[in-house]
């Protein structure tokens, strides 16, 4: 017999989801933070060094290629112990390592051990979006990818200002990287103590999940409730089904040219380098922008739904291509005129926070659109870790280009230019997204007749 419908406001195996999602939220918002500090107070930390600035976009990208490397490591390893388990090793307690970078006495120290960070961090996304689409069916993965990365808003919305403070205040960015490797910690212990995982595939089955088991992870048995797999083991048969898909190739390309990423890198230092602002009034721009990047990913989760609902077939991912060109438009006017205040530049990071905050309301439902739930985790890995490659290969590109032949012309190129080709390479997507969206669900209506309507609502 079919279990009855959850109450509202409770997920597919019992727990709440809203609440669930909270925790993960805020525990991958402190994984930015990491991020957030070398970027914000780059111009301190450069001054206290001695650093060049191709030494940012080093940092930078040197972390990313290892979360390149580690994030499916970690997602092999959550498929063997637990989700729960490696999210508060990998996004929680690994904060230690942002401490140890804040004790730092040479750039040698200070790559070796932020990058020993991002390594660990790098866990955390692909999970999170693979429990994500666990906790909620198909009609609220939206606005729940929306509010998920809301709370990375906030915190760069509380830490921005609050950096560009303490690169006024001597050796303060240490300070910064002491205070956000603490806090990491703290959210790794509220997931320890608090976080249930739902289970593989609760949102397509509900009658399969974690609530029956609440310590049960992505690769335990679900005991108390019909047998169902756990998430399949990332390997070779895996990354072949999932290269299978057209809709998967083009997504791993889109993300890897996605130059939106190095702007947050080097967002700051740009206003300082390029129009002169001290560090502490261009980071005056961080809050606005993360707070607006807040609206955009809880407004823009919403407005995704809801135009998916009326074209179902390419809603989401003609949203996601227009306020991509929208994106490349507002970065043109913040990099390349010369306005004279920085009010202005507030206005115009602001538009790129909204703009920036539809993408993950967009494509991370439109990858679970194409991927069978079991599959999900590890096409999450694969696509974050494409997309810690490009940011990697872009940054650095942008740091050695703007010491070869400025900051400005190398911006304009290496992320206006390919901003706007990546939102009209978007187009190729278009037909096999629908295509395979709806194989998939036709797929999932035979195996689980209950739920299909809520995958086509």
């Amino acid at each position: 017999v079919a279990a009855g419908p959850a109450p509202p406001g409770t997920a597919p195996g019992g727990r709440r989801p809203w609440r669930q999602l909270a925790l993960l939220s805020g525990l991958i918002s402190m994984d930015s933070s990491e991020s957030s500090v070398i970027s914000v107070l780059f111009p301190a930390l450069r001054a206290a060094l001695g650093l060049p600035l191709s030494a940012l976009g080093t940092l930078v990208a040197v972390g990313k290629l290892a979360g390149m490397v580690t994030g499916p490591l970690w997602v092999m390893l959550a498929q063997r112990v637990s989700r729960k388990t490696v999210l508060v090793i990998s996004s929680g307690l690994w904060g230690v390592w942002s401490i140890a970078a804040g004790l730092s006495q040479n750039y040698v120290q200070l790559l070796i051990l932020s990058t020993i960070a991002a390594a660990g961090f790098a866990g955390g996304g692909a999970l999170v979006n693979g429990i994500l689409a666990d906790l909620f069916d198909d009609a609220h993965r939206g606005r729940a990818a929306g509010y998920l990365y809301a709370g990375v808003a906030v915190l760069l919305a509380v830490v921005g200002p609050l950096l560009g403070l303490l690169s006024e205040v001597h050796n303060g960015w240490r300070y910064g990287f002491f205070l956000s490797g603490a806090v990491t910690v703290a959210f790794g212990l509220l997931v320890a103590a608090f976080f249930r995982d739902p289970g593989v595939g609760a949102a397509e089955n509900p009658g399969v999940g974690a609530a029956e088991n609440p310590g049960v992870g992505a690769a335990e048995p679900h005991r108390g409730g019909p047998a169902r797999p756990g998430a399949t083991v990332l390997n070779r048969a895996v990354l072949r089904e999932l290269m299978s898909s057209r809709t998967f190739r083009l997504i791993l390309v889109q993300r890897f040219a996605n130059t939106q990423l190095a702007m947050v890198s080097f967002g700051v230092v740009y206003l300082v380098d390029v129009f002169h602002f001290d560090n502490a009034t261009a980071s005056l721009v961080s809050a606005p922008a993360a707070i607006c990047f807040l609206i955009g990913t809880a407004l823009g989760g919403q407005i995704v739904d809801r135009v998916q609902r009326r074209l179902p077939d390419a809603g989401r991912l003609l949203t996601w291509q227009l306020a991509t060109l929208g994106w490349g438009v507002a970065a043109l006017l913040a990099t390349q005129v010369t306005w004279p205040s920085i009010g202005i530049y507030v206005v115009l990071f602001c538009v790129l926070g909204v703009l920036q905050g539809f993408n993950p309301g967009c494509n991370r439902p439109i990858l679970m659109a194409v991927t069978r739930p079991e599959t999900r985790s590890a096409a999450f890995a694969v696509m974050l870790s494409a997309e810690s490659a490009g940011w990697a290969a872009s940054t650095l590109a942008i740091g050695y280009a703007g010491s070869a032949f400025g900051l400005r012309t190398a911006v304009l190129w290496l992320v206006v230019v390919l901003n706007l080709a990546n939102a009209l390479f978007m187009t190729l997507i278009h037909r096999p997204l629908r295509r395979e969206a709806l194989a998939l669900r036709a797929a999932t209506a035979d195996t689980h007749p209950r739920t299909s309507g809520a995958e086509n609502r």
